[in-house]
C-alpha cells in the first residue's frame, strides 16, 4: 500500500441503474488496495472514471458531453505538471468501446462490466502510455475477485447496501442492449452471497438489496445441497443478524415464481415493495418485444402476489411508442395501469439502441406522438403515487433512519415502501428503526415525527396493516 502521501484521488461518476453504483463501490474498494483515495471533486483527482449505462441513448450522450469537460480539466491539469488518466467503464464501454476511442482521445482505458478485477492492470499499462481497452466477456466471475470493502469502507457508506447476485439477460427483449452489453445470466454462489451480506450486517447495514439485471432468475447451489432459487436465498439471508430489511431489483415476471411469492407473505424482513416491469399493457405490442407474457398473465400474477401479501405495493416500467404502438394498444396501457393501480413507475419514450432487432423497424412512431403519451401516462402515474402517498398521512410506519436532512436538526429516513420521510430528531438515531407519525405529505417525501418508541436496533419491522390499499 502506498503511503498516505503517495495515494491518489480517484472520482468515479456513476450513470444508470443500481448495479452501476454497486460496481462503482467495487472498483473504488479495487483501487483502495492499489492505493488510491476517492473524492467527490473531480478537479482534484489523478483519476476520472465515468461508469456508463447504455439503456438510452441520451444517457450515451451525455458521457461523450462530459469527456469534452474532463478533456478541459486534463489539458490545464498537464500544464501544471500533474498527469490525470480518464476512464469510461460500464455499458457504453462494452457497446462502444472502439466508438469511444474513436471519438474521445481524452480517454486513456475502456473498460467493460466484467473486467473490473483487472482495473491495476489496465491502469498500469495506460500510465505507460498505451491505451487500455478489456471489453470481452471474461471467462471468470468478477463477483468474488474484486476486493471486499473494510469494515470502515461500509459503514462510511451508510446503513443501507447493494449486493448484486446475478448478472446478465437471457431473455432478448427487442428494444434491449442489456444481452449484448452483460452477456448472459450469470448466479453468483449462494455462499458468497451469505458471507458478503454476513460481512455488511456485521458493518452496520440495515437494508439490503439484491441486485440482477433480472435478479429473479438467481439460482444455485444452496448451502444445503438442494437447488435454491431467489425466495430460498431471501430465507438464508432473513436469519443473518442486523438485515432487518430485504429488497431485490429488477425482477422480470417470467421468472416470479411460488417459492418467491410466499416468501413475500412469510418473512417480515422482505419488504411489502416489489419493482415488477410490464412495459405494455397491449398483447401484440408485449410479443413485439418478445416479454413472452401477456397482460392476462401479468395481471394474474399481480394478484397472486397480492394476496400472498396484501400490503405489498408495486412499481413497474414502461415505455410508450414501441414501434407500431397504436392508439389503441397505447390505451391498453392506460387501462392496466388503472387497473394495477402503482405506488410509483419509470416511463420512457422508445429509443432505438443500435444492434437491438426493434431499431431496424420501418414503423417507428413520431416524437410528437410518443411525447404526447409518455405526458398522460406520467399524469396517470403521478396521481396514482400522490393517492398512495396520501393514505399514509395519519399513519404511524416503521422508518429506517438513514441520513441527516436537509435542515438542522432534521433526519431522513425511508418506509417499507421505499417513501422518503423527514423526521425532527438527532443524528444518533441514524441506523435505527423507529416508530413515525406520518403527519403530512410533501412534493418528493413525507413528514413525520417520532411516536414515541424507543429505537429498535434489532427488531424487524411488522407488517403496516393501514397501507393495504396500493390503488387511488
Amino acid at each position: 500500500m502506498a503511503a498516505a502521501e503517495e495515494k491518489k484521488r480517484v472520482f468515479i461518476k456513476t450513470y444508470g441503474c443500481q448495479m452501476n453504483v454497486y460496481d462503482s463501490e467495487r472498483m473504488t474498494d479495487a483501487l483502495a488496495a492499489d492505493g488510491y483515495v476517492s473524492t467527490q471533486k473531480v478537479e482534484e483527482a489523478d483519476l476520472v472514471l465515468l461508469n456508463t449505462c447504455h439503456i438510452r441513448e441520451k444517457a450515451a450522450e451525455k458521457v461523450y458531453s462530459e469527456l469534452g469537460r474532463i478533456r478541459v480539466m486534463k489539458e490545464d491539469a498537464a500544464r501544471s505538471g500533474r498527469q490525470v488518466m480518464v476512464g469510461v467503464t460500464g455499458c457504453v464501454a462494452q457497446a462502444e468501446g472502439a466508438e469511444i476511442a474513436r471519438r474521445a482521445p481524452v480517454v486513456d482505458l475502456v473498460v467493460g462490466p466484467q473486467s473490473y478485477q483487472h482495473l491495476p492492470r489496465l491502469l498500469k499499462e495506460a500510465a505507460s502510455g498505451r491505451r487500455a481497452i478489456e471489453t470481452e466477456f471474461a471467462i471468470e466471475q468478477k463477483f468474488d475477485t474484486l476486493p471486499a470493502a473494510t469494515k470502515a469502507q461500509t459503514r462510511a457508506r451508510g446503513v443501507t447496501a447493494f449486493l448484486t447476485i446475478q448478472e446478465g439477460c437471457d431473455k432478448f427483449c427487442t428494444f434491449c442492449v442489456v444481452p449484448y452489453t452483460r452477456g448472459a445470466e450469470v448466479s453468483r454462489a449462494a455462499e458468497a452471497i451469505l458471507k458478503e451480506a454476513q460481512r455488511l450486517g456485521d458493518a452496520g447495514v440495515r437494508e439490503l438489496t439484491l441486485l440482477g439485471q433480472n435478479v429473479n432468475a438467481w439460482h444455485g447451489d444452496g448451502t444445503d445441497g438442494r437447488s435454491w432459487g431467489l425466495g430460498e436465498l431471501l430465507y438464508r439471508l432473513a436469519e443473518i443478524p442486523g438485515l432487518d430489511r430485504l429488497r431485490y431489483t429488477t425482477s422480470h415476471p417470467r421468472d416470479m415464481d411460488q417459492a418467491l411469492i410466499a416468501a413475500h407473505g412469510d418473512l417480515p424482513a422482505l419488504m411489502p415493495y416489489l419493482h415488477l416491469p410490464v412495459q405494455s399493457g397491449a398483447d401484440r405490442i408485449l410479443a413485439a418485444m418478445n416479454r413472452k407474457h401477456g397482460s392476462d398473465d401479468y395481471l394474474r400474477l399481480v394478484d397472486r402476489i397480492r394476496a400472498a401479501r396484501p400490503d405489498i405495493a408495486l412499481s413497474s416500467d414502461f415505455i410508450v411508442g414501441f414501434p407500431g404502438e397504436s392508439d389503441a394498444e397505447f390505451e391498453a396501457t392506460m387501462r392496466l395501469i388503472e387497473t394495477v393501480g402503482y405506488a410509483a413507475a419509470y416511463s420512457f419514450k422508445y429509443s432505438p439502441r443500435p444492434g437491438t432487432p426493434a431499431a431496424l423497424r420501418d414503423d417507428m412512431v413520431s416524437e410528437a406522438v410518443m411525447s404526447e403519451r409518455l405526458q398522460r401516462l406520467q399524469a396517470l402515474v403521478a396521481a396514482q403515487q400522490t393517492a398512495f402517498n396520501r393514505q399514509a398521512v395519519g399513519t404511524v410506519v416503521d422508518v429506517l433512519f438513514e441520513k441527516p436532512g436537509r435542515m438542522a436538526g432534521q433526519i431522513m429516513g425511508r418506509t417499507p415502501y421505499l417513501q422518503a420521510v423527514a423526521v425532527e430528531a438527532g443524528p444518533e438515531r441514524i441506523g435505527t428503526i423507529g416508530r413515525v407519525a406520518i403527519d403530512g405529505l410533501g412534493t418528493n417525501s413525507l413528514f413525520g415525527s417520532l411516536a414515541g418508541a424507543q429505537p429498535r436496533p434489532e427488531a424487524p419491522m411488522a407488517r403496516n396493516a393501514t397501507a393495504a390499499e396500493t390503488a387511488p
